[in-house]
């Protein structure tokens, strides 16, 4: 049986990421875990062959956070999208400097998305 969530090779990878956070990805969960977003999230879920960094399974969004790395990962994060999305998820993605900076903006976006209709 082939596990579309969180499979067991990519556990070590999973617990490395979650205990190597980013001062951003620290800083979100904190709005996500303790914030009236009235949704939970997961931090480093596997989904299919990626892990992502935040998801709300119930309303199927995708939280992620891009530092420097990702402006030459372009393609990798098209397909990676393409791939998430064709699984029916909203992928959302915001550069470290907005959780710095506009931090309120970014969990308001958020929100707004999870309350959405679509």
């Amino acid at each position: 049986m082939i596990r579309k969530f969180n499979n067991i090779q990519d556990k070590k990878l999973r617990q490395k990421l979650r205990s190597d956070a980013t001062p951003q990805e620290a800083h979100i969960w904190n709005y996500l875990k303790n914030s009236n977003l009235e949704y939970k999230f997961r931090r480093q879920h596997g989904i299919g062959p990626y892990v992502v960094d935040f998801v709300c399974p119930k309303r199927k969004i995708i939280v992620e956070i891009d530092g420097s790395q990702h402006m030459d990962a372009e393609q990798y994060d098209r397909k990676r999208d393409e791939y998430l999305r064709a699984k029916g998820y909203m992928v959302l993605r915001f550069w470290n400097s907005e959780i710095n900076t506009a931090i309120k903006a970014v969990v308001q976006r958020i929100y707004d998305a999870l309350h959405s209709n679509s």
